[in-house]
């Protein structure tokens, strides 16, 4: 998810909080890898999400719609690390 999250951030996420367009949530993907991933929309069958780095990593483009059992959580909150505050 570089550039939005960065080795270190933590995540305050909730199970159950139904995600909103623009924001965060944790995901399983089809190969049973659970992953931070952008809800961009709400589609029939669950919803379509994308990576904010294009060059790495899988979304709908490569997936398609994860289903609604699949959106494991919302995130609520980041924590920047200590090193990226620059403390």
């Amino acid at each position: 998810m570089q550039p939005t999250l960065y080795d270190g951030d933590r995540l305050l996420v909730r199970h159950g909080r139904p995600p909103r367009p623009g924001g965060l949530v944790v995901v399983r993907l089809p190969d049973g890898v659970v992953a931070v991933k952008r809800a961009v929309r709400r589609e029939t069958a669950g919803w379509w999400v994308e990576r904010d780095n294009p060059a790495e990593g899988v979304d709908s483009w490569s997936v398609g719609v994860i289903p609604d059992h699949d959106v494991l959580a919302a995130v609520v909150i980041r924590l920047w690390s200590l090193r990226r505050t620059g403390q």
